[in-house]
């Protein structure tokens, strides 16, 4: 959803507080908005007795506030408490259930350093570049969960080179690429390093880190190509926005607008 849209009348005139985030909520659609962006974080903490009394005393939503209270009472899962609140919220389309299904029977499986990751890439993805590096440097220096894949914690370390690249902080995303292809060995984390390299040092430096393999070599010639590439695309965008500013002037001109 890109926007919140208020499909129900009722509004709380007592919050129901999400004590884990200190958020308050008023309407069932925030509600939902609430359990879409944070099913990493759906607990004790709000599959409770208290939200049934809110939904049912705040929202008059008794039938909702029935059919939760009976999903407790018989030890009902996480997906079904969350399914269940946004089907009668009849904000979501079929599809959009669907997959919110999809990634609750995913995360009902992970571990919680994975639901940790999860958090930090809904977090990266939504552009929230700042709180996601908190997030992943959280799992780094947290406690090592050894059960979890061995390439595991180099991808978090990729990440963390995908966020201080977004930054434009090149060293810190070379130094995080460097961690990533260290444990993953994979081309396009090798690739990433050297991209950042390319960015950060002189052009002495970067000769010289070229120098120590043939792989290297090879993987800068195709950076190489692909940023030209890119330096083509940019000028025909510029191009296209120049013949449309062009065609605009030549219609204000022909209707004799200003």
């Amino acid at each position: 959803m890109s926007s919140l849209i208020l499909c129900h009348k009722r509004r709380a005139k007592q919050p129901y507080e999400i004590t884990r985030i200190h958020r308050r909520i008023y309407t069932i659609e925030e509600l939902c908005y609430y359990l879409c962006n944070h099913l990493y974080l759906i607990d004790y903490t709000i599959m409770n007795e208290h939200l049934c009394d809110w939904l049912e005393e705040e929202l008059e939503l008794c039938e909702l506030s029935d059919n939760i209270r009976q999903l407790l009472e018989q030890n009902g899962t996480m997906e079904q408490f969350v399914v269940t609140i946004l089907a009668y919220s009849s904000i979501y389309t079929t599809g959009e259930l669907s997959q919110i299904q999809d990634v609750l029977e995913k995360l009902k499986n992970q571990k919680p350093v994975e639901k940790q990751k999860y958090k930090a890439d809904n977090l990266l993805q939504s552009g929230s570049i700042k709180s996601a590096i908190m997030a992943y440097l959280e799992i780094i220096h947290g406690e090592r969960d050894e059960s979890v894949d061995g390439k595991f914690y180099g991808k978090v370390y990729g990440c963390l080179g995908a966020c201080y690249g977004r930054l434009f902080l090149y060293e810190e995303a070379a130094k995080m690429y460097e961690a990533a292809f260290q444990i993953c060995e994979e081309e396009s984390m090798l690739k990433a390093y050297l991209y950042a390299c390319r960015n950060y040092m002189n052009k002495e430096e970067y000769t010289k880190l070229l120098g120590r393999s043939q792989m290297y070599m090879n993987l800068d010639a195709i950076i190489a190509e692909e940023v030209l590439e890119i330096e083509r695309n940019v000028q025909v965008l510029q191009y296209d926005d120049t013949l449309i500013n062009w065609k605009n002037q030549y219609r204000r001109l022909s209707t004799g607008e200003v």
